[in-house]
């Protein structure tokens, strides 16, 4: 495998002189294509009007969904942009019908505000949500899915890689069970777009969210969403404007034919741009030594982790990404990211809120979650491997 080009990554990273970023998965650095495309845009907005800079830059606009079809093997007429994740979920999710007895499955990692649209779709409809157990590593059991489809499951719903762990759940078996016995499958990438290679055609989900701001290293604010074709008339947008349909007569309206029935007009271009930089700026990389330098740097972290007494590494699964969670005896959570803090490290705090099932089955209420990427040094692994072992002192 080629030598990766950190000394370039961390150039273009013009946040890697101010802070060791280990938050990844929540927010990650901007590179700084993206963040000129962003001010570029405004600029040009405050020079000469946001309606004159939008068609301005109309053919700008227009490529982004070239590149985000591009970037999970959709087609552009698949690709719906969302100010964020979990709005792009919901347009898909609550644009399905549900009734009385009908199942929804969903694994033990699913995030909260997932299951909370499932909790209020159940409460409405008569709607049963159930959990699909984990197999042996802490993954979804694709055995244990395959027994709980009958005639009545409407949806599997999955989060790819949980807000929680560093597990990576088998999407693609689970989307050949699904297209198998023809059932709605709608899987939550937020966690793996820009990390590693995703492609909807090999997975086999009819819908997919996913947003700009976390390993895509897009701004905060942006996300898009994936409707497959021949899946798009099974779907009622929950709501619809001028953008999203064409108000025919008095009476009657027309969906477009294409996955931008679930935009509205209204959005912020600039942000827009700022995700189509960010995903033309991860093309140029390749996803493959993306994936392969942040699982190489995870693995790093938790060897380290692993030799520091009171440690515990908290992550599932057989196949496992740039998330690694922790918790440190005697240490509560906050308590980490404070110290962290004060070696301008950043990490997170991952609490039961966003991932209930799955830390209420494992007895945890909160841990550390550090989250790498690329343009994270060896050197800053190590920086927050010692602040872990001085507070294990």
């Amino acid at each position: 495998m080629p030598r990766f080009d950190l000394a370039r990554a961390r150039a273009e990273t013009p946040g890697t002189a101010h802070v060791r970023h280990l938050n990844n998965a929540g927010a990650a650095l901007m590179p700084a294509p993206v963040l000129a495309a962003v001010t570029r845009h405004l600029q040009r907005e405050a020079e000469i009007g946001g309606y004159e800079a939008h068609a301005e830059a109309q053919a700008a606009i227009e490529a982004t969904y070239d590149l985000a079809a591009r970037l999970i093997g959709a087609r552009r007429q698949e690709i719906a942009f969302i100010e964020n994740a979990t709005r792009a979920w919901d347009m898909a999710f609550y644009g399905l019908a549900f009734a009385a007895g009908d199942r929804i499955l969903t694994g033990t990692h699913e995030y909260g505000s997932n299951y909370l649209a499932y909790l209020q779709v159940a409460r409405r409809s008569g709607a049963r949500i159930e959990v699909i157990p984990n197999d042996d590593s802490g993954a979804v059991s694709v055995a244990a899915l395959e027994r709980m489809i009958d005639s009545k499951v409407r949806l599997i719903g999955i989060t790819h890689v949980p807000t929680n762990g560093g597990v990576v759940n088998p999407a693609a078996a689970i989307g050949k069970l699904a297209r198998a016995a023809g059932i709605p499958y709608l899987l939550d990438a937020c966690q793996s777009v820009g990390q590693m290679p995703v492609d909807v055609g090999a997975i086999g989900c009819d819908m997919l969210s996913t947003t700009g701001r976390k390993f895509l290293r897009g701004p905060r604010g942006t996300g898009f969403l994936f409707v497959r074709s021949d899946f798009l008339e099974r779907l009622e947008p929950p709501m619809i404007d001028v953008h999203a349909a064409e108000w025919a007569a008095r009476d009657r309206y027309v969906l477009r034919p294409d996955a931008r029935r679930f935009e509205n007009w209204e959005t912020g271009y600039a942000l827009r741009l700022g995700l189509g930089a960010a995903i033309d700026y991860a093309l140029g990389w390749g996803l493959e030594p993306i994936h392969a330098r942040v699982r190489s740097l995870a693995e790093d972290f938790r060897r380290g982790l692993a030799d520091v007494p009171g440690v515990t590494i908290r992550d599932l699964g057989r196949e496992r990404c740039g998330i690694v969670t922790f918790t440190l005896a005697g240490v509560p959570a906050p308590e980490v990211k404070k110290a962290m803090a004060a070696r301008r490290i950043n990490v997170h705090t991952s609490t039961v809120d966003g991932a209930r099932i799955d830390f209420e089955k494992r007895g945890l209420d909160a841990i550390t979650r550090a989250s790498v990427h690329y343009y994270n040094s060896e050197d800053e692994i190590a920086e927050a491997v010692a602040v872990v072992a001085a507070l294990a002192r």
